[in-house]
């Protein structure tokens, strides 16, 4: 080599401007090749990378490349999921546009993904919040509500009356806004809606079609989906035709039943309440509370007795009291269900609270007793007891029983019931897709005609004061109806980022400027061959993805169904933490590992000397401090070895702890490799058979390893060839394996490997070099190790011929000098040979 060190401050970045040069990495939609399509999770325009994104787009980035050099054409894009709060909570606290803001932020991490030498085709990145995006958006969303799959209706939110616009139920904490503090309302708003629950059968149904996704990943969906069959039963108000209908998963428990519970938005409950101020005062109560599942579950179980009963469906005579629940949900099933406290914990909680009856219907093993005791519901399998004509069943059959009973007599039916609701997009705030509607006082609600988008959002806002900038701007709400031409308003509601994201990846394979994409461009790249992200996004972000695919085709736009052939969900980076308490507060103090003095046991504050306290290690959080800056780490190590880094030592699923010895590991590692490919001799002469077995058996393992995103497998292997090579004589044969251990580090390294590939001579760039061939004749052994035991103790190893004869195998052990000094002149009594494997002396 010219050098004895490879230098990445100075060939990283030469690198990186050839290949920008070439447009190496930009995909053909033309080609001839077969294509793959690599992607993933676009990341959001934070203003830093931080090393969490290194790891994902490095295992992107490996198989991107590996798939060029075996002959794909590989579309591997990049792009930003640009709208959201952040931007518009940083124009509040900071004074700054949120657009100038967000485009800063990815001038900076654009600039970071390049230092990192990751094979991506910018021609096609995209950003969601530049309107040649937006607008396609907004076209998609009009072919949606033509179909009549986009509507809108009134529907209860969570309202932060200081800054004024809707909360996500995760955005309430405590029954506050977590930005303002102040105490959430519950509002009902004119919002729009996707109709999701129209596929909800087929996203259920298609779950199992995904072969290549985590088994993990399906189970989430299938749950949050979450169908459920079951019976919908009136039951009567005493003495009158009038009744609540509620449903239930459990008719086998009917005759457990001791009350009934309607949510708090149930008609009836709004009804008495117009004339029962203290049935106000609790719904309003409700109203507070939390909205989602898991919230009501651990949510203090709250009723209010409406002193109205109703009969049981099975015996007129049984009648049951109705409340008004804290834990009914009005949009899951009817609003009302029958409480059955002995096999359900949340109906247990409120029958004790309130001191109702809770009697066993489910048998515990041997326990029957009718009077249940205790606090916990027991949900488990068992026969039924206590049910007159029940009585013996199984669970099962007794649901199959009381919904035959209950559709003969005519009193309730089977129905089928999802979790899922249909997805409300509405957002009452500024840095989002602007929704085309427009309202006319004559006409109503209109779709804005398609020759006038995209919709844009006005420059000239201001986030002095709080609520949502679009409704109060001066003019840019103010147009002319479209059908009428009389005055009318644009909706100032924007769409749930969720929206963006949920077909940029139909983007990225087409971007003609009339339209969203060009179907036949589409299919030929979709659906995308691997797609990689985080276990986080697990249900919305890929629910929705594969509802708005299914959704586009439904309307004939697109032929797939499925956009993700194969899902990996890469494992987190972590990191442990520094911190000191605050002696003011109480209150932990973190400092970033820039900050640290790490000793062996120990870490100091290099401020001041004194000690810190050292922390699990977890994932890698702003507020917790404990984030390497990658180009700090770039700048000292290059960017190979933190991109080898990323793929040593811990499967790709599992979280990666950072460590500065790991990193320092790998750059030695990257100078070793750069000092063998220096002994690279095109003159070299002789044959090593074993190196050259060797070599292709690597090859060819490290393409499979690729392949199933078994990285540190490749790794392994990579580092097990290098030391094989290290010991080998000169020879053709080793020449031969080193340019093939250059051209297999590659994928992984690209920046030492097309500095390498330059000195030695290669053709062109390592970047469009092809993957190593393979003889697949050395891919099987022809030689074997065969044990030699006297007594069942090894003596003696001898390497032979593959399928040597058992009595040439049997002469060889005999012939040994070990086994004969082992064997002492005592006579071989009896010889066992395992072909290949052994051969036992039993003397």
């Amino acid at each position: 080599m010219t050098s004895e060190r490879f230098d990445p401050s100075s060939a990283d970045p030469r690198w990186q401007r050839e290949w920008d040069a070439r447009e190496s990495f930009k995909a053909d939609d033309n080609s001839a090749r077969p294509r793959s399509y690599v992607l993933e999770m676009f990341p959001y325009p934070s203003g830093r990378i931080h090393i969490g994104h290194v790891r994902n787009y490095t295992m992107g980035d490996v198989l991107a490349r590996a798939k060029r050099m075996q002959g794909y054409e590989v579309l591997h894009p990049m792009g930003w999921d640009a709208f959201g709060m952040p931007a518009e909570n940083a124009a509040m606290e900071k004074g700054v546009h949120p657009g100038g803001w967000t485009r800063d932020n990815i001038a900076n991490m654009k600039a970071q993904l390049k230092r990192l030498g990751f094979a991506l085709d910018w021609s096609r990145e995209i950003a969601t919040c530049e309107p040649d995006y937006y607008g396609q958006e907004q076209a998609l969303f009009l072919d949606l509500y033509a179909a009549g799959l986009v509507y809108r209706k009134e529907s209860a939110v969570n309202w932060d009356p200081v800054d004024m616009t809707v909360l996500a139920n995760e955005q309430v904490i405590d029954g506050r806004g977590w930005r303002s503090g102040a105490l959430v309302e519950k509002r009902k708003l004119n919002q729009w809606f996707l109709k999701i629950t129209q596929f909800a059968d087929e996203l259920l149904a298609g779950l199992g079609e995904l072969k290549n996704w985590p088994e993990k990943v399906r189970l989430m969906q299938e749950n949050w989906i979450g169908k459920s069959q079951g019976l919908r039963a009136k039951f009567r108000f005493v003495d009158s035709e009038d009744g609540i209908e509620v449903f239930t998963t459990r008719p086998d428990t009917m005759f457990g039943a001791s009350f009934v519970a309607i949510a708090a938005d149930h008609p009836f409950a709004q009804a008495m309440a117009e004339n029962l101020p203290e049935l106000q005062a609790f719904i309003a109560e409700c109203k507070q509370g939390g909205t989602t599942a898991a919230e009501l579950e651990t949510a203090e179980k709250k009723g209010f007795n409406t002193g109205y009963s109703v009969e049981h469906p099975l015996k007129k005579s049984w009648h049951l009291p109705v409340y008004v629940a804290n834990f009914v949900l009005m949009d899951y099933g009817t609003g009302a269900v029958f409480g059955c406290p002995a096999h359900d914990q949340r109906d247990l909680d409120f029958a004790r609270k309130y001191e109702l009856p809770v009697t066993r219907v489910v048998a515990d093993g041997d326990e029957t007793d009718p009077v249940f005791v205790g606090d916990e519901a027991y949900t488990g399998p068992g026969r039924i007891v206590n049910s007159e004509w029940l009585d013996g069943m199984s669970v099962e059959d007794a649901k199959a029983a009381i919904i035959a009973k209950a559709q003969h007599d005519g009193w309730g039916q089977a129905e089928t019931q999802f979790r899922l609701r249909d997805w409300g997009v509405s957002r009452q705030r500024y840095w989002g897709t602007p929704i085309p509607f427009i309202h006319c006082d004559a006409c109503g609600v209109v779709p804005v005609p398609k020759d006038q988008l995209p919709v844009t959002l006005p420059e000239d806002v201001s986030f002095d004061t709080p609520g949502n900038p679009l409704l109060r701007h001066p003019t840019w709400k103010h147009v002319d109806c479209p059908k009428c031409g009389k005055p009318a308003v644009r909706e100032t509601d924007t769409l749930d980022t969720f929206v963006d994201s949920s077909w940029y990846f139909l983007r990225f394979a087409s971007q003609p400027g009339d339209r969203p994409f060009d179907p036949e461009v589409v299919k030929k790249w979709l659906p995308v061959e691997q797609y990689i992200g985080g276990i986080e996004h697990a249900i919305l972000h890929l629910l929705y993805a594969r509802f708005w695919t299914r959704a586009l085709a439904h309307i004939g736009l697109i032929d797939v169904k499925e956009p993700f052939a194969s899902l990996f969900t890469q494992g987190m980076v972590t990191h442990e933490t520094y911190s000191r308490v605050d002696p003011g507060n109480g209150q932990p103090i973190y400092f970033s590992p820039a900050e640290i003095e790490r000793g062996a046991d120990a870490a100091t504050l290099k401020a001041d000397g004194q000690p810190v306290e050292v922390g699990r290690v977890i994932k890698m959080s702003k507020s917790k401090k404990n984030v390497v800056d990658p180009d700090d780490i770039i700048a000292t190590y290059g960017a190979d070895a933190v991109r080898w880094f990323m793929l040593s030592d811990s499967p790709p699923e599992r979280d990666l702890p950072w460590s500065e010895a790991g990193i320092e590991g790998c750059a030695r590692f990257v100078q070793r490799l750069w000092r063998l490919f220096g002994q690279y001799d095109p003159a070299a002469t002789g044959e090593d058979k074993a190196l050259d077995r060797k070599r292709d058996q690597t090859v060819h393992a490290i393409g499979e390893d690729i392949a199933a995103l078994g990285f540190n497998k490749a790794v392994a292997r990579i580092y097990e060839l290098t030391g094989v090579i290290d010991k080998a004589a000169p020879s053709a044969s080793r020449s031969a394996a080193i340019r093939t251990l250059l051209l297999l580090a590659a994928p992984m390294m690209p920046h030492l490997a097309e500095e390498a590939w330059a000195v030695i001579g290669g053709e062109g760039l390592v970047a469009d070099a092809a993957w190593p061939p393979v003889d697949p004749a050395l891919l099987v052994e022809d030689e074997v190790t065969v044990a030699i035991q006297v007594l069942g103790k090894l003596r003696d190893t001898v390497t032979v011929p593959k399928g040597l004869p058992r009595e040439e195998l049997e002469a060889l052990a005999l012939a040994s000098e070990k086994v004969q000094r082992a064997l002492d002149g005592k006579a071989v009594k009896k010889v066992i040979v395992v072909p290949d494997r052994l051969v036992n002396l039993v003397a």
